[in-house]
């Protein structure tokens, strides 16, 4: 029985966005100015190192189950949801704004499709841990702002 196509389409749009997330989290800190620059700098490299082990088991995960992950710069920069990241030096008060609300926003669309997602389980219970690790940084964010 082969996996239903709204499987591994979540997989691979969660995919997407977290590369996207993390390269995001990436430019962020190297480009964060501000009083609150050293903490800042530091949260963004924590969430660089989840969102890129997450992005890995979802890669993996989509393998398991039949899928072709891409994670190619071409396909995360055409499909992912992720609002676009500015570039040159931003205040340490804007970069938690808009990371608490890129890190709820892709925690939402994840959650979104966790009812279809319920002909595979493992797959489900994959996306419920990224959307709660998502969640949980974004509070830390919205916490220190």
């Amino acid at each position: 029985m082969s996996t239903p196509e709204i499987v591994t389409s979540s997989l691979q749009q969660a995919l997407v966005d977290l590369i996207d997330l993390s390269l995001q989290a990436k430019q962020a800190h190297w480009n964060v100015c501000g009083p609150q620059f050293r903490s800042v700098h530091l949260q963004l490299d924590d969430v660089v190192a989840d969102v890129r082990t997450w992005s890995d088991d979802v890669a993996e995960r989509l393998v398991a189950i039949g899928g072709t992950p891409d994670g190619r710069a071409a396909t995360v920069a055409a499909e992912s949801a992720v609002e676009q990241y500015e570039s040159g030096a931003v205040a340490s008060d804007k970069v938690i704004q808009q990371f608490a609300e890129r890190l709820s926003a892709t925690a939402e669309r994840i959650k979104e499709e966790l009812p279809e997602l319920e002909v595979d389980l493992p797959s489900q219970d994959l996306l419920i841990g990224v959307a709660f690790g998502l969640e949980k940084h974004a509070w830390m964010f919205r916490a220190s702002h």
